[in-house]
């Protein structure tokens, strides 16, 4: 048996060099005005036998706009970024160089406090790993650090990755196998 797990990052809710760590803003008009453009491709994932979404404001409204009617899985949060919660990494930058420094060079650190980046891969690669064992699909709206984490885990790479993985907005990512056995779907464009 071989599930077919789909991604979509949720819509988004500021402009991209304003966004946060642990963002719990609803989506932004930008966001709303994109899910109505992606919509009309992303609908079918739509026909999954489950779907899911982060816990955060932002998935659930992409995910109920593009008709998915998620429940949302406390296990596909957003890092827990600790007292970096709420502020850009240009203001953490600015104030703390040598904790941000530590944090992108060793996936065990936690300088803010709250989960290391290993941690969240692991936590991530954990959901994937006990998705029921059925010929199906599952689709899930979650935070773009969710999906990089989750290629991160499926693909086996090493930690670092994870900070080479750009995430858009509303773009998906399908990893079809079994628990411990993930490997990613590139499906073909439209022509």
């Amino acid at each position: 048996m071989s599930v077919r797990v789909s991604l979509v990052a949720a819509a988004r809710s500021s402009a991209l060099l304003a966004e946060r760590f642990d963002d719990d803003r609803p989506l932004d008009q930008a966001g709303w005005h994109e899910v109505q453009i992606a919509a009309h491709a992303l609908a079918p994932l739509g026909a999954a036998e489950l779907r899911y979404c982060s816990p955060t404001p932002r998935s659930r409204a992409t995910g109920d706009a593009l008709g998915y009617a998620p429940l949302a899985q406390p296990a596909l949060r957003d890092c827990d970024m600790g007292r970096w919660r709420g502020h850009t990494l240009a203001d953490i930058t600015a104030r703390e160089p040598a904790a941000v420094d530590a944090w992108l060079a060793d996936p065990r650190s936690a300088p803010h406090g709250g989960e290391p980046l290993l941690a969240f891969i692991s936590r991530i690669g954990g959901w994937l790993d006990t998705r029921p064992a059925f010929d199906g699909a599952i689709v899930a709206v979650v935070e773009p650090a969710v999906v990089r984490a989750a290629l991160v885990y499926a693909l086996k790479a090493p930690p670092s990755a994870y900070w080479n993985i750009d995430v858009r907005p509303l773009s998906t990512v399908t990893l079809t196998g079994a628990p411990g056995r993930w490997s990613l779907s590139l499906e073909a464009g439209a022509r």
